[in-house]
C-alpha cells in the first residue's frame, strides 16, 4: 500500500498575505499586476513540487485601497499565461457561482484545462459580501439561496463539461468525418435557476472535469462539499478544530456515495521562516509594527459585520451576533479566537493580519515542518494551503527549506505523479455520464 503524501498548494495574493506586507522592504508593490511576478511565483512553487498555485478573487474592491495594496488581476486570464510559464503544476482559479452563467464558467475553465493540458482547477464560491452584490445592481441573496444556486450551477456546469464523450472528435480526413455528433450531447436542462440547452462548443476537457475545490464552512458549505468537492480550503486556528472539521466533513461523504480519499482536506497555514526562531520572531515583529490599526478595525469590523470604529484598541472584543447572510465561518473562528485568548482589539487586529484568520506559525523550517507533520499525522489535514506572508521571498523560504524537511521525512513527494492536477492529487478522471456502454456480449 502507497504511504500517505501531504499535498500542498501555493495561495498566491499580492506581495504577500501579511495586510502589511506591501510595506516591508522584502517586497515590491508595483508588481502586483505584473504577470511576470506571477509566473516567478509559480515557477518557485512548481520547483518545489508544490500540487497547484491558487488564485482568490472577489468581484468587488476589497478593503481599503488606501491602506492596502489592490488591484489584482483577473485569475483566469492570469493562470492562461502561468500555464505557459509551467508545465505541471496545479492552477487553481476562484469564481463566483452568484454572478456568472454556467455555460460561461464550463467553457472558460474546459479552455484552461486545454492550454494547461489538464491542471486546471476551479475553487468554487458564492460571494458572501454586500459589495459584491452591489456591483451587479442586485441585493445580495440569503445564505441558503446561494447555495442552492450553486448545487444547479455545478449540475450544469459538470453537465456541459460531460457534453462531449471521450472520442468524439475523429479527425477522419479520409471520410471527413471531424466529429460523431453521436457522441455530443444536449442538456436541455430546465431548473429553478438556469435553462441551458448545450452542448458545449468546447471539448470535453483532459481532466474530464478540471478539479473542483471549495472553501466554505459554514453548514451549507460543508454540506456542499461532502457533496462536489475534492479539495476543500479552510481555516483552523487549533489542532482540536481541525480535527474536528476533518472528521466531520469526511462523514458526510458516505450519503453522497462518495470514500474519504475522494476528498482532500487543506487548512490554510501561514509560515514566518527564519534561520534561527530568532529570525523568524524578528521577521514577524518587523511586520506586526507596519500594521495600520485603523485599517485593520475596518476588515476586522467587515468580517464580524458590525463597526467598531469607535471600540477602544486596548479592550476585548465587544459581544456581538452573527450575521443571517455574511461570511458565518469566518464570524466563528475570529470570535472564538477572540474569547478563547481573551484578545484585546488590537491584538486580534495584529493576529488576523497575517492571515485573515489562518493560522501564523513562526518558526525555524524544522519546526514549520514539525506542525505540518503534527496535524497531518493527527488527522486535521491531508495537506496544507501555503500563504506566504511576504513574495516571493516567503514562498522561496518555504519551497528551499521546509520543502526538503518534509520530503527528507517520507512527507512530501520528490517528484510530480503525473501530467495532470488529478493525477497529482491522487483523484480519479470522471467518466462522461452521456459515455456509450459497449453492448455486453451474449
Amino acid at each position: 500500500m502507497a504511504t500517505r503524501k501531504l499535498h500542498l498548494n501555493a495561495f498566491l495574493m499580492g506581495v504577500g498575505h501579511h495586510e502589511a506586507a506591501w510595506r516591508h522592504p522584502r517586497t515590491e508593490p508595483a508588481r502586483i499586476a505584473d504577470v511576470r511576478h506571477y509566473q516567478e511565483l509559480a515557477r518557485i512553487a512548481e520547483r518545489g513540487r508544490l500540487d497547484s498555485v491558487f488564485l482568490a478573487d472577489g468581484l468587488a474592491l476589497w478593503g481599503d485601497v488606501r491602506h492596502n495594496a489592490l488591484g489584482g488581476l483577473e485569475p483566469l486570464t492570469l493562470l492562461a499565461a502561468l500555464a505557459t510559464a509551467t508545465e505541471h503544476i496545479g492552477l487553481v482559479a476562484t469564481v463566483s457561482t452568484t454572478y456568472n452563467e454556467p455555460f460561461h464558467v464550463a467553457r472558460k475553465f474546459a479552455s484552461l484545462d486545454h492550454i494547461s493540458g489538464g491542471r486546471a482547477g476551479w475553487n468554487i464560491v458564492t460571494s458572501a459580501s454586500e459589495a459584491e452584490a452591489h456591483n451587479f445592481g442586485v441585493e445580495r441573496p440569503a445564505h441558503k439561496d446561494r447555495y442552492d444556486r450553486a448545487a444547479e450551477f455545478l449540475e450544469v456546469v459538470t453537465k456541459l463539461w460531460d457534453s462531449w464523450e471521450d472520442g468524439a472528435i475523429l479527425g477522419d480526413r479520409r471520410s471527413g468525418d471531424y466529429a460523431d455528433t453521436t457522441r455530443i450531447h444536449a442538456l436541455d436542462h430546465a431548473g429553478h435557476h438556469f435553462r441551458v440547452r448545450g452542448p458545449l462548443n468546447t471539448s470535453r476537457p483532459p481532466q474530464g472535469h478540471p478539479l473542483l475545490v471549495q472553501a466554505g464552512s459554514s453548514e451549507d458549505g460543508k454540506e456542499f462539499a461532502a457533496r462536489f468537492a475534492e479539495a476543500v480550503f479552510t481555516a483552523q486556528q487549533t489542532l482540536q478544530e481541525g480535527r474536528e472539521f476533518y472528521a466531520d466533513l469526511k462523514s458526510r461523504l458516505g450519503r453522497y456515495g462518495r470514500r474519504g480519499d475522494e476528498l482532500l482536506i487543506l487548512p490554510g497555514i501561514s509560515p514566518i521562516i527564519g534561520s534561527t526562531e530568532r529570525e523568524a520572531l524578528l521577521l514577524e515583529k518587523e511586520l506586526e509594527e507596519l500594521i495600520i490599526p485603523e485599517y485593520g478595525v475596518r476588515q476586522l469590523s467587515g468580517i464580524l459585520g458590525v463597526d467598531l470604529s469607535g471600540h477602544p484598541l486596548d479592550s476585548p472584543l465587544p459581544e456581538v451576533s452573527p450575521p443571517a447572510d455574511g461570511q458565518q465561518s469566518r464570524f466563528k473562528l475570529v470570535t472564538d479566537l477572540a474569547r478563547r485568548e481573551r484578545l484585546t482589539l488590537r491584538e486580534l487586529i495584529n493576529r488576523l493580519a497575517g492571515g485573515r484568520g489562518h493560522r501564523v506559525v513562526t518558526g525555524t523550517p524544522e519546526q514549520v515542518a514539525d506542525q505540518i507533520q503534527k496535524w497531518f499525522t493527527s488527522g486535521a489535514a491531508d495537506g496544507f494551503n501555503i500563504m506566504p506572508p511576504v513574495l516571493p521571498s516567503g514562498l522561496e523560504d518555504f519551497v528551499d527549506h521546509v520543502v526538503p524537511e518534509l520530503q527528507v521525512r517520507g512527507l512530501f513527494r520528490t517528484e510530480y505523479e503525473g501530467r495532470t492536477l488529478r493525477q497529482n492529487y491522487g483523484l480519479a478522471r470522471p467518466a462522461s455520464r452521456f459515455e456509450q456502454k459497449a453492448p455486453v456480449a451474449s
